[in-house]
């Protein structure tokens, strides 16, 4: 009976230490994480106040020199401001967010959630709901390098979007400077 105990704690460690080994790392080699440079983008603000719930705001990504498929997550980080330019608290409702694969297919996506084109789709970016601003970020499991973020105010008093942080990486990132 002592030997069957033992076998059995033994399978529960190993069982509890293959789940936390496997908490979003990829496969494959680890990879550093790529920390896109936003000087590289065309924008990372709308230029005038949206005028109505679900204005868009479409950054186009440039061809980046690393590939981001060997990546698993993503953590996108973004400041919100009314009409006048004020930071609003970062809240669930405020605004969204959409990675584009293609920018000349469905840039949308389905309503509720990710799409082939989409593959991924948050809806209280910064909020306490969502994920992706965080250091775990959201999976991702990306084919090629996507072509754009479409970011989208939730409620009308978002005036402007502005992204702050756009990070390929596995596992946990953590942007504290040495």
């Amino acid at each position: 009976m002592k030997k069957l105990g033992f076998i059995l704690a033994v399978l529960v460690i190993l069982t509890f230490a293959a789940c936390a080994s496997s908490g979003g790392s990829s496969s494959g080699p680890a990879a550093e994480p790529f920390v896109v440079d936003l000087s590289t983008l065309d924008r990372v603000r709308n230029e005038r106040p949206f005028t109505k719930n679900f204005d868009d705001l479409l950054i186009p990504l440039p061809r980046f020199d690393v590939d981001v498929t060997q990546y698993s997550r993503i953590t996108i980080r973004a400041k919100y401001f009314d009409q006048n330019g004020v930071e609003i608290m970062q809240q669930d409702s405020v605004a969204m967010v959409t990675l584009i694969l293609d920018l000349d297919d469905d840039i949308r996506g389905p309503a509720n959630g990710p799409g082939p084109n989409t593959p991924v789709k948050e809806f209280n970016v910064g909020g306490f709901s969502g994920t992706i601003h965080l250091n775990r970020g959201v999976r991702i499991n990306l084919k090629h390098s996507p072509d754009a973020i479409l970011f989208q105010n939730n409620d009308a008093s978002t005036g402007f979007i502005e992204l702050t942080t756009l990070v390929f990486h596995n596992g946990n990132f953590s942007t504290r400077q040495p």
